[in-house]
């Protein structure tokens, strides 16, 4: 479908497997603060290929039709009477989860773990794989001239990385253990590196992905055996020279062997973070993790500065998103994006946009 034949072109999940190209109108500006981006660039995230595989996550069902994506980045195409930050034109990596402001998780600072919050692809609400998408101007984040729409789409797992190596506290000098080489697994190692952490260690069970780690950000990469999560941690502090442990250990991965191992690999009083979404309940080492007197933490998405502290982070040459990028694809073969995604397929997939 030509571009100067559509309004808002948009990849909608109408169920399991099943998706559809359907042109819907262009989104108004409901907000004097509201801004329409011309959507460019946008990744494919674990969440909309699980979306797309099984129809929900946890209680998130997709109950009708919704459209996919949320790592995105694009074009200011249009602004409300009260924006003041940005113009059309501008080019800005979009944060695409819009908070109450009014909750008192809002107003505590957390606005993350908003009550009421509208995220991009999580049902109902629908997600940033169309022409256009609207997004009040303080979600918007304008890319200096240096970073590209391509990275800028990035900023979006950037600044979960962002978020769980805060969570984490991270301190120059510490060791860092990061579980699960994937896009965030990997982000998290650059970020720990960018906060002067003197080891980072990545875990995984593909050896391609360590491969790749191996020239991106780590200082050693550990291939987990067949054994125990005792033997697997004693293994791990032997082979990197972690002494007593790690001083943080980061789960990106959501398995249940590397969670076990995160704390076991841990000295006492070290800090552990949850940022992988697993199966919902699972076997815990609740004794080691009480007698370590460990800090353990959840991390969810991003909060306050994240966003901001990413698109530094990049601007300044401190964290390469640009490797990450495997392949761009046009926005007609976005099914087929999704289908390379599962099998597994490259680290990061973009879907190119519908020029305006």
């Amino acid at each position: 479908m030509a571009s100067a034949t559509v309004q808002n072109l948009s990849f909608v999940l109408q169920g399991i497997h099943q998706v559809k190209f359907e042109d819907r109108p262009i989104p108004e500006l409901k907000s004097p603060h509201d801004v329409l981006i011309n959507v460019k660039y946008t990744g494919i995230c674990g969440s909309d290929v699980h979306y797309w595989e099984h129809g929900s996550i946890g209680s998130f069902v997709v109950k009708d039709p919704m459209v996919l994506g949320h790592e995105s980045a694009g074009v200011i195409s249009k602004v409300g009477s009260a924006v003041t930050s940005l113009k059309v034109g501008d080019r800005v990596a979009m944060e695409p989860g819009i908070a109450c402001r009014r909750c008192e998780p809002c107003k505590g600072g957390k606005y993350n773990l908003c009550d009421n919050m509208a995220f991009a692809a999580t049902p109902p609400y629908d997600g940033t794989l169309a022409k256009y998408y609207v997004l009040p101007e303080d979600f918007c984040y304008k890319l200096p001239e240096q970073l590209s729409l391509q990275e800028g789409a990035l900023m979006e797992p950037l600044s979960v990385a962002v978020h769980i190596v805060r969570q984490a506290q991270v301190t120059p000098g510490q060791s860092v253990v990061v579980f699960g080489a994937g896009p965030v697994g990997l982000l998290c190692c650059a970020v720990a590196t960018a906060f002067g952490a003197s080891k980072v260690i990545v875990v995984d069970i593909q050896q391609p992905r360590l491969d790749f780690a191996k020239d991106y950000a780590v200082t050693g990469t550990f291939m987990p055996g067949r054994v125990s999560a005792t033997e697997n941690a004693d293994r791990l502090r032997q082979e990197n020279e972690l002494g007593a442990g790690a001083d943080v250990a980061i789960d990106a991965s959501g398995a249940e062997p590397s969670v076990h191992t995160g704390i076991h690999v841990l000295r006492n009083g070290g800090t552990y973070v949850q940022g992988g979404m697993g199966r919902s309940e699972m076997n815990f080492p609740i004794m080691a993790a009480c007698s370590k007197e460990l800090n353990f933490k959840g991390s969810f998405r991003y909060g306050s500065g994240d966003y901001k502290l990413a698109v530094q982070l990049v601007s300044a040459g401190k964290v390469d998103v640009k490797r990450l990028i495997t392949g761009t694809v046009k926005f007609e073969e976005a099914e087929q994006a999704f289908k390379e995604v599962k099998a597994g397929k490259g680290i990061k997939t973009l879907i190119a946009g519908i020029d305006a």
